[in-house]
């Protein structure tokens, strides 16, 4: 073992050292999608999230199409065919800025995109993936319903033949980039079972209303599909699946950029709780030279470097071929939690200013819990981990 004098110095930012478990390589894409971040989000998301709108979608898509993070773990069609963990960094940066943009980047990529790359034929590959890849065409992934969330098997949108044509009808909802898309993936029921369908959005009887009134994920654009006898030919079906493991699949590949998301925004309301202590002064001294401060912001420094470990072992898994559905439920089910009670915790930090847009905690906050929520919620991992321990099924 080194002698004191020899070893590296205590960094506040990574202090179990996991930059060292990085390649060069993997700090490029981090610091380039930081960067990025830097200069066109986080000057404009409080006002983006105050407004609850996203106005330049579009310019934001084709410029993170330009730095290759659309599909980024994908190969071929324009893909940048990066590993896990360089996805999973990605992420990390993207949610750091906001939950929002980093769902953009999410149903883009690992659901609309990775359910064309997997499932779609070679055609529609072709068709679709290119464009969606560069930013020029944005997709959507419709599988939640009204009525149906935590269990798709009950999900009323259908599809039926008529002669060589598909005929589709029914409602999704809470469908991130819904009103902005050109594809929607919809998966409905079908005689065969559920199938999955590229719908183009100019089709006759598609719509997207947009949702309003939302006071999470604000700067984000979440819409619901109105599939009113929407005729589609033979090939927009999905051929290479049939049943829920086709949508469920992609879900999961969603759900392990959340396992590094949730950390990002976990990690801004940590650097703001700690910068903030550091230079806050009451009773003559920084608001950090307090005992119950300095074990906040320890506490918090543990889960989110624990957190940020589980996400780097989960991908390097992915990137081996080995990880398992249920170690997804995991590092989701724990990293969303911790994230959310990160922000709380840096929320008492900052005091009354913690409820300000002018600092990121609340905004974070209050994202996380829709990402709480979405592509699975607390409940239902805990149930998928439930299942994997005991071998007992408690979901019927």
């Amino acid at each position: 073992m080194p002698t004191p004098s020899k070893l590296p110095p205590f960094d506040p930012a990574d202090p179990l050292g996991v930059d060292d478990l990085l390649g060069p390589e993997d700090l490029a894409v981090r610091d380039t999608v930081r960067a990025w971040a830097a200069d066109r989000v986080l000057p404009y998301v409080a006002e983006w999230y105050e407004k609850g709108e996203l106005p330049v979608i579009r310019e934001l898509a084709r410029e993170l199409g330009g730095l290759g993070a659309l599909g980024m773990s994908l190969e071929g069609y324009g893909c940048a065919g990066a590993s896990a963990v360089q996805y999973g960094l990605a992420c990390l940066e993207l949610e750091a800025a906001d939950s929002g943009i980093r769902s953009l980047v999410s149903v883009q990529g690992s659901l609309a995109m990775y359910a064309i790359h997997a499932y779609g034929s070679e055609e529609q590959k072709q068709r679709w993936l290119p464009s969606m890849a560069a930013g020029e065409t944005i997709g959507c992934f419709g599988l939640t319903e009204p009525d149906h969330g935590s269990d798709p098997a009950g999900m009323r949108t259908s599809a039926r033949r008529d002669g060589s044509d598909w005929i589709l009808d029914g409602r999704k909802m809470w469908i991130t980039n819904g009103s902005v898309a050109g594809v929607a993936v919809v998966w409905a029921r079908t005689d065969d079972g559920v199938r999955g369908f590229a719908v183009p959005t100019d089709t006759p009887g598609f719509s997207a209303p947009e949702i309003k009134h939302k006071w999470s994920l604000r700067a984000s654009v979440t819409s619901e599909l109105v599939m009113d006898g929407v005729r589609l030919p033979a090939d927009a079906v999905l051929p290479g699946v049939t049943g829920l493991k086709g949508p469920l699949s992609c879900l999961s590949h969603a759900r392990y950029g959340i396992v590094w998301g949730a950390m990002g925004a976990a990690r801004a309301s940590f650097e703001a709780a700690l910068e903030y202590a550091r230079t806050r002064e009451q009773f003559g001294r920084p608001i950090g030279g307090f005992q119950l401060t300095q074990a906040k912001l320890a506490d918090m420094a543990v889960e989110l470097h624990k957190g940020i470990l589980l996400a780097h072992h989960l991908g390097r898994r992915m990137d081996a071929g080995v990880l398992r559905p249920e170690q997804v439920s995991f590092g989701k089910l724990n990293n969303v939690r911790e994230a959310i009670a990160i922000c709380r915790t840096a929320r008492t930090i900052l005091g009354a200013n913690g409820i300000s847009l002018e600092y990121p905690v609340m905004r974070h906050a209050t994202n996380l819990e829709s990402v709480l929520t979405y592509e699975g919620t607390s409940e239902m991992h805990q149930l998928v981990l439930g299942k994997a321990l005991t071998g007992l099924d408690a979901f019927r």
